[in-house]
């Protein structure tokens, strides 16, 4: 069985949402490096950053990154039809969004671990110059990959997957209804796919998809 380290409202509904297709008995335990508990202490011996999600595999692999783990059981589970599609341009996009999405939000969310004891003043700086960088990103990328996010029977694929779920933090999604209205409907259709949506209403309850 697959043990998903992870907690709702976080990125571990992307690994939720891939486990499911792939058809594989998984549990989830919550755990985050915000939150003490038994589950955080059990994350902290797998993974010292405490980061999720976290995915231990039946043979008792760890693997962490949320690209890398769609990524491997897109490859572990062919049928899931994760990677399906242009795979070259899904995996291209599953990684621009881990390098210049993800990334640009774990500064926003703690600025103070890349500014040590700077004041207020200046990590508000940071924050609002990496918003406005992580805001022309989501603009890009939906340019760039607009007709890569579903597999040929129209269910989402990885990437479809993961845009969906990053592209509701920070206002991204407010940034693209206004500068990318095509694409923000294409994300529109991930959010209410049959295996999607479930997980979605779970980590986000009060979201509504428009």
């Amino acid at each position: 069985m697959y043990t998903l380290y992870g907690i709702d409202e976080s990125g571990s509904c992307m690994i939720e949402i891939a486990l499911q297709r792939c058809a594989v008995p998984w549990h989830r335990v919550d755990a985050s490096s915000w939150q003490d508990g038994e589950g955080s202490e059990a994350l902290a011996r797998i993974n010292p950053l405490k980061q999720i999600p976290t995915l231990v595999t039946p043979d008792g692999q760890v693997l962490t990154e949320s690209a890398a783990i769609l990524i491997h059981l897109g490859l572990e589970f062919p049928a899931s039809d994760l990677l399906a599609g242009n795979r070259a341009q899904i995996l291209r996009g599953l990684l621009y969004i881990a390098a210049n999405c993800y990334s640009a939000i774990g500064i926003i969310d703690y600025p103070q671990r890349w500014l040590g004891n700077a004041d207020e003043a200046v990590q508000a700086q940071l924050v609002t110059g990496t918003r406005r960088y992580l805001h022309q990103a989501w603009v890009v990328f939906a340019d760039q990959f607009a007709d890569q996010l579903f597999a040929s029977n129209n269910a989402p694929n990885a990437l479809g997957i993961m845009a969906a779920a990053v592209s509701r933090w920070d206002d991204a999604r407010e940034v693209l209804s206004a500068l990318a209205p095509g694409f923000a409907q294409t994300l529109v259709q991930v959010d209410t796919d049959p295996v999607v949506a479930p997980v979605f209403a779970r980590h986000w309850p009060e979201w509504e998809v428009s």
